[in-house]
């Protein structure tokens, strides 16, 4: 009996896969084995685009007159690789050919006479890169349209940016296996690669540094350094609010510029109706602060932390390049804070010095001094090793996690938090997942080609000359970040200004820099150029101090001017 059985399992494994895939109509056909004297053929190759970057998942089919001998797709470097056998008859009568074809490029088809390649004993050998030619289709014209609407949406805010980067990313997905599956024409981006696109090096830092800040919220350090601006200054209004602007800075280039604000905003409003002055003489000020400062560092400003993970710059390359120049603008935006709103913080009147002291003392105080050191200890570390980056060659996000695992797994063992009430509340998930989609979005129209013809744009306007790129990139980077929101624009320019870097000799690294000073001080040019104006303001107007398009734009929008004007000069005189 059991050999009966183990003679039926037998055949039914043996079986079972022919039976399987004649269910479905296909047959599994026997290896062949390759006749005497036959050649065995290796080809080798990386389909590139006109720029030289890799083109992924191009369909390569290999054929032998009219024989297909296989059909492969690139790796995600370009790469491809094929070795079959063919007959002496068909090495001395047939030619080889490799027909190359990807939606939105034209098909490429290489013939090679298999008696012209390498040979070596019985193999031949072809290796070579070849270029794929851009053309315009459905799927251009698809993806760059639903791209613009998204960032109408996003620029007018009559969508929640996550949810209109989400609706686009998922519209062009659609699309690519609805449509594109009867058409090829219109698919503009598979799965794998939306999912390739997302850079988690950038959505592990933000997290990471998201963490970080919300255990430090806890412990009343920025609500107690405000009150402690306020006591050195003693009285002086305007050396009150240097001495803010540039705390302001200094925390916005390590933390995120919307927390930053948030916590200042309400010790500052307090100050200021003490004083009987208008709190928007001071919060606008601190908002062009946090903007500046925020451009300093890696990690001070999301347009610099997508630049510095695609163009693998450290976070010491950052500090030598864009804190100098920070400075420079934070010593202007003192000069110019005086100049506007001098003669208004000269009315402020102050009835009580020390008494008034002594309540911001007893009010703003550190609530928790031991958390406060853990935490300081922790982010004390992580910023050792941002700054040590290449040294251990390891990306900042493992830093960012590292501290932010460290310090939560403290605070939880003291009892000084809670985890659930930290992950809901202190990660801002809508902005993480903002940047994934938004991803997605960049890698479609990279796709089909939009980036490319910018590009291409850019550099004939420039006719490749360092001093115009460098201008333009600045100047249309300022001007666009003033009005729509600076991280979708920089995370569109980034395979741009990518490929300049790469054509233009005397580019090095200052086109990077000039794209992060451009996005980041163009943001100060209106209320909606930068996630920290709009919620500063918001928080002004909520205490009843409201304020217009209009009138911000009248007092900030010049300041932009100055320090793009002064980041101009700086990068062309200096090129760092």
């Amino acid at each position: 009996m059991k050999i009966k059985v183990s003679i039926f399992l037998f055949i039914f494994l043996f079986c079972f896969p022919y039976l399987l895939l004649a269910s479905h109509g296909l047959h599994l056909a026997p290896p062949q084995k390759p006749p005497k004297n036959a050649t065995f053929v290796n080809l080798a190759g990386i389909v590139k685009n006109t720029h030289g970057e890799p083109v992924n998942e191009a369909e390569v089919k290999v054929l032998i007159g009219d024989r297909e001998i296989e059909t492969i797709e690139t790796a995600e470097n370009g790469k491809f690789l094929s070795r079959f056998f063919i007959t002496p008859n068909e090495l001395e009568n047939k030619n080889i050919k490799i027909e190359i074809k990807k939606t939105s490029y034209k098909t490429e088809i290489l013939k090679l006479d298999p008696k012209s390649l390498a040979r070596q004993n019985n193999n031949v050998y072809f290796t070579g890169d070849i270029i794929l030619k851009r053309v315009i289709g459905p799927a251009f014209w698809v993806s760059t349209v639903v791209f613009l609407l998204v960032y109408v949406l996003i620029g007018f805010e009559l969508l929640h940016r996550t949810l209109a980067a989400m609706l686009g990313a998922a519209i062009m997905l659609i699309i690519s296996y609805t449509i594109g599956t009867f058409n090829p024409e219109y698919h503009i981006l598979s799965y794998k690669a939306a999912i390739a696109a997302i850079d988690m090096n950038v959505i592990f830092l933000l997290m990471g540094m998201m963490i970080i800040i919300g255990v430090l919220k806890h412990t009343g350090i920025f609500q107690w350094c405000a009150y402690k601006s306020y006591a050195l200054a003693k009285g002086n209004v305007f050396l009150l609010c240097v001495i803010l602007m540039f705390f302001t800075a200094f925390t916005s280039a390590f933390l995120d510029n919307v927390t930053t604000m948030l916590l200042l905003s309400g010790v500052a409003i307090e100050i200021c109706v003490a004083l009987s002055i208008n709190p928007l003489h001071f919060l606008i000020p601190l908002v062009l602060a946090s903007n500046i400062g925020g451009t300093a560092t890696l990690i001070g400003d999301p347009p610099n932390i997508l630049i510095g993970s695609y163009a693998s710059l450290s976070f010491l390359q950052f500090v030598e390049a864009l804190a100098p120049i920070c400075l420079v603008c934070m010593i202007a935006l003192s000069i110019y804070t005086k100049l506007v709103w001098g003669k208004e913080f000269a009315k402020a009147k102050i009835d009580n010095l020390d008494k008034f002291i002594e309540e911001l003392k007893e009010k703003y105080k550190i609530t928790d001094a031991k958390l406060l050191s853990y935490g300081g200890g922790v982010l004390a570390v992580v910023i050792f090793l941002f700054l040590t980056e290449s040294i251990w060659h390891m990306e900042v996000s493992i830093a960012a996690l590292f501290g932010a695992a460290l310090l939560v797994t403290i605070a939880i063992i003291q009892d000084k938090i809670n985890l659930i009430e930290l992950i809901e509340k202190d990660i801002e998930w809508p902005t993480l997942l903002f940047f994934i989609f938004l991803f997605m979005l960049v890698a479609a129209v990279e796709s089909t080609g939009l980036l490319d013809l910018i590009a291409d744009w850019i550099l004939k306007l420039s006719q490749g000359n360092f001093v115009a790129a460098c201008t333009f990139i600045v100047w249309v980077s300022a001007i666009i970040s003033a009005f729509v929101d600076n991280i979708p624009f920089t995370a569109t320019m980034l395979p741009i200004v990518g490929y300049l870097s790469n054509v233009i000799p005397e580019a090095h690294n200052t086109l990077w820099w000039a794209l992060a000073l451009g996005a980041c001080f163009g943001g100060n040019g209106t209320i909606i150029g930068a996630s920290a104006n709009v919620v500063t303001i918001g928080i002004a107007e909520s205490k009843g101090y409201p304020t217009t398009f209009i009138d911000f734009m009248k007092v900030a929008f010049p300041y932009m001017i100055i320090t793009i004007i002064i980041a101009n000069i700086w990068l062309l005189v200096l090129r760092p």
